[in-house]
C-alpha cells in the first residue's frame, strides 16, 4: 500500500478550489471481486469478432456533440477489443459512443469493464450508467441518475480516474456528489478494471479491485443503461495538447447479480 498516497497539498487546494473532490488512494488493500461478494455473472459482452453486437449495443447520439460529432466511423472492433476513437477529419472531429439502452437494462449490481484510457489530455474515455428518465424530475429513486463510474481526465494527472453521480434534470439546479478522483500508480497505462457496485442503499466505485468510495446519496432506484464513450470538450483550448488519433479500448463488460436482485 506504499504506493497508495495522496497528491501534493497544493494539487488538492486547486481540486477543490474547482469544486472537485482531492485525489485518494484505496481505503484499504483489500482486493475485491464480485464472486467473492456473491455475485454471479448475469450479462457480458466479450467484444469477439469483427463488428459490433448489435443485440447488445448501438452507436448511440450519431451527430453534434461539443465540439465533434458522434459518428459510426470512430467505433471499431477487432483483436477481441472495443475501439472508441477520437479521430480528425479534415476539419472535422470524430467521437464515438455506444450504449445498451432498450436492449439491456437493469437495476441494482456489479458493472465492470477492463479497459485501457486513453493517453492524450483534452478528450476523455468514460464508463457510466444513465437513466432513461433522468430529465424528468429531482427523486432519484423514481427518475433514475448518470453514474459516472469511470472517467479518464488526464489534465488532472495520469494515474487519476473520476467517478461521479449527478440527478435531476440537466441544468444549474442538477445534483451531484461532486468529482470523486482516484490515485492508483499506474492506471494510466495497460488495461485496468473499473467497477461499480450497485444497491438499493449506496454506490461503491472501485479500480483493479480496490475500493474508492462508497457513496449513499442519488441513488437511482430504476432501470439503467450502460454508455461506454469517448468524449470531446466543449472549448477548443482544452484540446490544445491532445494528440489524434486517440482511443479508449475496452476488453470487456460484466455485469453481475445477487440472486433476488
Amino acid at each position: 500500500m506504499k504506493y497508495f498516497i495522496l497528491l501534493a497539498y497544493a494539487t488538492c487546494i486547486s481540486f477543490l478550489a474547482t469544486a472537485q473532490r482531492p485525489p485518494q488512494g484505496p481505503v484499504s488493500d483489500t482486493v475485491y471481486t464480485p464472486e467473492k461478494q456473491g455475485y454471479t455473472l448475469y450479462w457480458e459482452d466479450e467484444f469477439n469478432g469483427n463488428a459490433l453486437d448489435t443485440t447488445k449495443w448501438e452507436v448511440r447520439g450519431i451527430g453534434p456533440r461539443a465540439l465533434g460529432h458522434v459518428s459510426r466511423e470512430a467505433v471499431t472492433i477487432g483483436n477481441g477489443y472495443l475501439y472508441l476513437h477520437a479521430l480528425k477529419r479534415n476539419d472535422s472531429m470524430l467521437i464515438s459512443a455506444v450504449g445498451t439502452e432498450n436492449k439491456f437494462m437493469t437495476t441494482y449490481g456489479y458493472f465492470e469493464c477492463r479497459a485501457q484510457l486513453q493517453q492524450s489530455p483534452g478528450v476523455w474515455g468514460a464508463f457510466w450508467l444513465q437513466s432513461p428518465k433522468l430529465s424528468g424530475g429531482a427523486d432519484p429513486a423514481i427518475y433514475g441518475a448518470e453514474i459516472d463510474i469511470m472517467e479518464c481526465f488526464r489534465k488532472l494527472g495520469d494515474d487519476i480516474v473520476s467517478h461521479n453521480v449527478h440527478w435531476g434534470p440537466y441544468g444549474p439546479k442538477q445534483q451531484t456528489t461532486r468529482g470523486m478522483q482516484s490515485y492508483l500508480k499506474g492506471v494510466g497505462s495497460g488495461f485496468h478494471t473499473f467497477a461499480l457496485e450497485w444497491t438499493p442503499d449506496k454506490y461503491i466505485f472501485y479500480v483493479d479491485g480496490y475500493k474508492f468510495y462508497e457513496v449513499n446519496k442519488g441513488i437511482s432506484q430504476i432501470d439503467e443503461y450502460i454508455i461506454l464513450s469517448m468524449e470531446l470538450p466543449n472549448e477548443i483550448k482544452d484540446l490544445a495538447k491532445t494528440k489524434f488519433p486517440d482511443a479508449f479500448v475496452v476488453d470487456w463488460v460484466r455485469v453481475y447479480k445477487k440472486r433476488g436482485n
